[in-house]
């Protein structure tokens, strides 16, 4: 699939809180915890929980999440398929898109047992 400037316009307008539910929602039910969920966020982000809840109360978007990020060096190393999207296929102009497609394979990981060493990619 290719990402469009509309899809990530698209992305860019989604409010955070009203996602992060559902992230929630999902760890939870494969038997993960919040604070995993946290510690994945905080990893690729640098929010700590006190700017997470923060970022949450003040219902910012999407756009205004990863502009206020700062990306952890090896964000570059997560690859593979998010919702029929190659990550690292997604073009530099489209890196919002990429940003919540790099969030969204960490919550998968987590989701499907991954061990948290693996996750937190390492050089």
């Amino acid at each position: 699939m290719e990402v469009t400037a509309e899809k990530n316009e698209a992305i860019g307008k989604l409010i955070f809180a009203s996602i992060y539910p559902h992230y929630l929602n999902r760890l939870e039910k494969n038997g993960r915890t919040k604070e995993e969920l946290h510690q994945v966020i905080e990893w690729l982000t640098g929010f700590d929980e006190t700017k997470l809840h923060s970022l949450i109360d003040e219902k910012v978007d999407f756009r205004t999440f990863f502009q206020q990020a700062n990306m952890h060096p090896n964000a570059h190393m997560i690859k593979g398929v998010v919702c029929g999207y190659r990550i690292e296929d997604i073009d530099d102009e489209f890196e919002l898109y990429r940003q919540c497609r790099q969030m969204e394979k960490l919550i998968d990981e987590l989701a499907r047992g991954r061990k948290m060493e693996k996750i937190l990619r390492e050089a």
